[in-house]
């Protein structure tokens, strides 16, 4: 076997040889020498081991001093106290009483005649009247004793009363129809009452200045008017006959 190893490592030489040169070959064969070498000294070496820990006791004392070690010494006994001595409590004096003020002597009686006695009597004197308290309630607005008559008669004879507004009418609720009369001046009409403060049928009565048409534009305002029926022994008397008079006044602008 050894032969046929020789024989084919003298072919690999001699193939290389042939192929590099003799340079090659030497140097191939140098490092297989040295390769050898290396492995043959690895094998002989002995087997590689860690170092082993050494364990180390360390022991610390503490230096006590003989001061220290010395136990101490008795303390000396504390003088004992004086024995307290009783204190002396006052004796407590009696109160002493108080100087009783002298009583006020009562005023003299002045005697008085009997004419005098009898002025100063309070039961003779006049009482004064007690104030009235005042009703609560609503005012009384209605007018007081009987609706006077006024000349003149409804348009079959009826009387007359002087009529008492119960709301007396706006600029506004006239000023559109009195546009169409003349002023200044007035109209006056008679009207009959109507429940709810109301007139109807109404008639003209005159007017001033006469053609000035006022008394016609007071007939056409007179359904807004607002009038208290007459009263005669306050009662009121709707159905009675009022005269009532619109003046019309020319205002200025500005």
């Amino acid at each position: 076997m050894s032969q046929s190893v020789r024989a084919s490592a003298d072919s690999l030489i001699e193939r290389l040889r042939t192929r590099f040169g003799r340079r090659a070959v030497a140097l191939c064969l140098a490092l297989l020498i040295e390769g050898v070498l290396l492995l043959a000294l690895l094998s002989l070496a002995p087997p590689f081991s860690p170092p082993k820990e050494v364990k180390m006791t360390t022991v610390s004392l503490d230096a006590v001093s003989e001061e220290a070690q010395e136990e101490p010494a008795p303390a000396p006994p504390e003088p004992s106290a004086p024995a307290a001595q009783p204190e002396e409590r006052p004796v407590p004096q009696p109160p002493v009483p108080a100087a009783t003020p002298p009583l006020p002597l009562p005023p003299p009686v002045i005697p008085l005649p009997s004419d005098q006695m009898a002025a100063a009597d309070i039961s003779t004197l006049p009482q004064r009247p007690a104030a009235k308290r005042p009703v609560m309630g609503p005012p009384d607005i209605r007018p007081s004793g009987d609706t006077p008559r006024v000349d003149g008669s409804g348009p079959n004879g009826e009387p007359l009363y002087a009529a008492s507004w119960y709301r007396e009418p706006y600029d506004s609720e006239l000023s559109g129809y009195l546009s169409t009369a003349s002023g200044p001046g007035w109209g006056l009409i008679a009207c009959r009452t109507v429940p709810n403060f109301r007139v109807e049928d109404c008639v003209a009565v005159g007017e001033y200045p006469q053609g000035s048409q006022i008394a016609r534009a007071v007939l056409a305002a007179a359904w807004q008017f607002r009038v208290r029926p007459p009263q005669i022994r306050g009662q009121p008397m709707i159905g009675e006959w009022v005269r009532i008079r619109i003046d019309y006044e020319m205002r200025r602008g500005g």
